[in-house]
């Protein structure tokens, strides 16, 4: 009985060892919810295996015990009936004087002089013996176990079921513990990719009562202090942009009033030439003001695309002509911010790439591209910085350009794309809505 117990606790050794082994490389690419009922529903498997072991040792034990007294019992009839008659009353028991049935070590044990049991449960006819010596023989008797081993059985069967519902019940409400969490999680994920878009008044707000003390009402409530401090530096940043261009406006008008009236020489234009630069940088400080506020509207009108850009073109003076005839596709734009967005890029073209520069039009694309060195890959993975030009192949400059060009794209609803084009050079799509 002891070696089948040991062997029961080896094979669920084994197979918890195994099924450690198969959770972990099931839960790779489980959400977060199912890894905690999975694990959960594993853990009360585990339970529940070594509570059915235990009670099933038990319920054996109890069952062998019982089969040992009452064969003890019937050897002891069957004795004193044997002693006063010289038979074996077969009526009673399966009793017999020396059984060729009889186990060896049971055999062994009688000859000895002692009286013992043996009990036999894994076998095709599991059965109970008992012998004791007598004369110089052994006198034994056999109790079949075959219902006690249906019952085990049954037994056995139920506890598997009931563990089986345990584990199920475990994992539904594992599930549904951990669905309120994986929501709360991918509400925040959700809050911050917001605040990542630029929605810097995104908050996740409290999922419970202000006293909860869980991880994810500390993450919750450091996302929105995040985003909060965050929304109050860059609206600083903001302020003070545009106070500082909204100050100089003055001083630089009366600069260029000034300006004007020196008379005609090579320090004169140089003069003129900076403060021309120092005005339309103020501009652009101006313009990314408005657009980080948000306060752009635009007036959007159908018109069609190749014409527009032609004009755009022409009035820009860049010397800059569209490469075929254009389209006739119709878009919905907002044409002077259209003109700032191409007249942008082709200046950034212009300045920072290498000729020629090319603009196409295509459907609804406006594309320009230049045969320089290209886009840093700063630039083509996190977008145009402010003051920032890139490479040093590509010139300097404010950095303002793109920058203009990508917000007032957001405003008409259109789509500015950079990319470096493999034959060399740098490119920039504009995708707009078809009228």
């Amino acid at each position: 009985m002891r070696r089948r117990a040991a062997a029961l606790a080896r094979s669920a050794w084994t197979g918890t060892r195994a099924l450690v082994r198969r959770f972990r490389a099931f839960s790779q690419g489980l959400s977060l919810r199912w890894k905690i009922a999975a694990a959960l529903a594993g853990g009360c498997a585990l339970v529940a295996v070594t509570i059915g072991l235990l009670i099933h040792q038990a319920r054996a034990a109890q069952l062998v015990t019982t089969a040992r007294e009452s064969a003890t019992a019937q050897l002891v009839r069957v004795r004193q009936l044997y002693e006063l008659t010289g038979q074996v009353d077969r009526s009673v028991a399966d009793a017999a004087v020396d059984d060729g049935r009889l186990p060896s070590a049971l055999r062994e044990s009688a000859l000895a002089g002692r009286r013992s049991t043996f009990v036999e449960l894994d076998g095709p006819a599991p059965a109970v013996w008992a012998a004791r010596p007598i004369g110089g023989q052994v006198l034994s008797v056999r109790l079949p176990l075959t219902a006690e081993r249906a019952d085990l059985r049954e037994f056995d069967r139920e506890l598997v079921a009931w563990g089986a519902l345990v584990v199920a019940l475990a994992a539904l409400g594992g599930a549904a513990l951990a669905s309120r969490l994986s929501r709360e999680l991918r509400t925040a994920a959700a809050t911050a990719r917001r605040i990542s878009r630029g929605d810097l008044d995104a908050r996740i707000g409290q999922s419970g009562p202000d006293s909860a003390r869980n991880e994810v009402a500390e993450l919750a409530r450091a996302v929105d202090t995040m985003a909060a401090s965050l929304q109050r530096r860059l609206e600083a940043e903001q302020r003070f942009t545009a106070d500082v261009a909204h100050e100089l406006r003055t001083p630089l008008t009366g600069l260029h009033t000034a300006a004007e009236l020196l008379p005609p020489s090579r320090p004169t234009e140089l003069v003129r030439d900076r403060v021309a630069a120092l005005r339309t940088l103020t501009e652009d400080l101006l313009e990314v003001a408005r657009l980080d506020a948000r306060v752009e509207r635009p007036a959007l009108e159908v018109r069609p695309l190749g014409a527009l850009v032609e004009g755009i073109l022409r009035r820009g003076g860049f010397g800059v002509e569209l490469a075929d005839g254009g389209g006739s596709t119709l878009v919905r734009t907002d044409p002077r911010r259209l003109e700032r967005i191409v007249a942008n890029l082709v200046a950034n073209a212009r300045r920072h790439g290498a000729g020629p520069v090319e603009v196409t039009v295509t459907g609804t694309t406006v594309t320009v591209r230049d045969h320089g060195p290209g886009f840093p890959e700063h630039v083509l993975r996190d977008g145009p910085q402010r003051f920032v030009t890139g490479s040093r192949e590509r010139g300097q400059g404010s950095g303002l350009g793109l920058t203009i060009a990508l917000g007032q794209a957001e405003v008409i609803g259109a789509r500015v794309t950079l990319h470096n084009v493999e034959s060399g050079g740098a490119s920039a799509t504009v995708t707009l809505p078809q009228g």
